[in-house]
């Protein structure tokens, strides 16, 4: 029996039929694994550590009252000592200039004339007979407004100051009625001023309602330019010096001293700074102090703490690798930061980074992969991650010879 032809036949058509089958299968497999997208790869980020900010303490009198603030920088507000009403002395003449200058406006010029009379010129003998600060004044002498402002605030005369508000609102009686309409209407509930010079201990303010007095009196620019004033010459007065000393120390830019045996010496004032990267103005008080030698040594310390008090920090610098590629195609690429973070803040204040890396599948150097966010306090910086080499796509040969990974 002939059996071995068919045998041949059948072999020959299995052979056939199992490389036609590969062929196909290589056919399909082929452009699969060459075209088929990839997963993308993920990187392995690093570890930003940023540490709370543990500022340096301000440097705080140890006696009477003391309240500072940078304005417009929140949180800045510290009180210290004693946050009842106290004496403030002649820094009452703060609010005797903001709520005249309500009733008559000096809109950046001189105001309306003041004339004193001899009841005016009576005045200065009174004052200096509790031992009250005075200038000369002589009854016919006509002053603007202006001028009869700048010996009360620089100078910190008491004649004068009693003489503008008279002028302004006829009597004694119709000031103090002013006056408490107008610290109503601005919201220093914990302030009096029962009389325009501060020689009364009944004048009696807060730390609290005192930074935010220094802060309508900067608002006012007639007031803030005449509290700055080192000296000036006003005629029938003379030569006004300021009696703040610490104008121009320590950026200090006003605003006014007070003095009184139930008050100790006072002082309202105001600096520019710079903190936590800003320009800012911060409005201060001080009562209660021995003397005024004393007060500013100790406002002077004060201000040097509130400078120390900005802390920088500089967690990432530019070139920082924060994140690293490796592709199952064996290519490695790092994500480095592009630039520096550098952040200010003022005070303590918590402080944290997270870094954020995208998923690649190829990428050229220099492309953008991702960020870091790094926050310290209120301030906030978000650099981007660049990557310092190409992540290439793999190869044809490592798609056909690595069916697992492709497909």
């Amino acid at each position: 029996m002939r059996t071995g032809a068919p045998l041949r036949r059948a072999r020959r058509l299995t052979v056939t039929g199992l490389v036609a089958l590969v062929v196909v299968a290589a056919g399909a497999y082929v452009p699969t694994a060459l075209l088929v997208p990839l997963a993308p790869a993920s990187a392995s980020v690093a570890d930003v550590e940023v540490p709370p900010v543990d500022a340096p303490e301000l440097v705080l009198p140890g006696y009477g009252a003391t309240g500072v603030e940078a304005l417009g920088l929140p949180g800045t507000r510290t009180l210290a000592g004693d946050e009842g009403p106290r004496s403030i002395a002649s820094i009452s003449k703060v609010v005797t200039a903001l709520v005249v200058l309500e009733e008559r406006p000096l809109d950046g010029g001189d105001g309306g004339d003041v004339t004193f009379d001899a009841d005016d010129a009576a005045l200065r003998e009174q004052y200096l007979a509790v031992d009250g600060k005075v200038a000369p004044l002589a009854a016919g002498t006509t002053l603007t407004q202006r001028q009869v402002t700048e010996v009360m605030l620089v100078e910190s005369a008491n004649n004068y100051a009693t003489a503008l508000a008279r002028w302004a609102f006829g009597d004694d009686a119709s000031f103090a009625a002013a006056a408490a309409a107008w610290l109503a209407d601005h919201g220093l509930d914990d302030t009096t001023i029962v009389e325009p010079t501060g020689l009364s201990p009944d004048n009696r303010s807060t730390t609290s309602d005192l930074l935010e007095l220094g802060r309508l009196a900067l608002a006012d620019p007639d007031v803030a330019a005449i509290v700055g004033t080192t000296s000036t010459v006003v005629p029938g007065a003379g030569v006004v010096e300021n009696s703040n000393e610490l104008l121009g120390v320590r950026g200090v830019v006003g605003i006014k001293t007070g003095t009184l045996d139930e008050a100790g010496a006072c002082l309202l004032f105001a600096a520019d700074a710079v903190l936590a990267g800003r320009p800012v103005t911060v409005v201060g008080v001080v009562l209660g102090a021995v003397d005024h030698d004393a007060l500013d040594r100790d406002v002077e310390a004060l201000l040097a703490s509130v400078d120390a008090r900005t802390v920088t920090v500089a967690p990432v610098s530019a070139g920082d690798v924060l994140a690293t590629y490796e592709t199952p195609w064996g290519a490695r690429a790092d994500a480095v930061a592009a630039e520096d973070v550098v952040l200010s803040t003022w005070g303590d204040a918590d402080a944290g980074a997270e870094v954020a890396a995208d998923p690649v599948r190829e990428a050229r150097r220099g492309d953008e992969v991702g960020e870091v966010v790094v926050e310290v306090g209120d301030d906030r910086a978000t650099v981007p991650l660049r990557l310092d080499g190409d992540l290439p796509a793999p190869s044809a040969w490592w798609r056909l010879t690595h069916p697992a990974e492709v497909l």
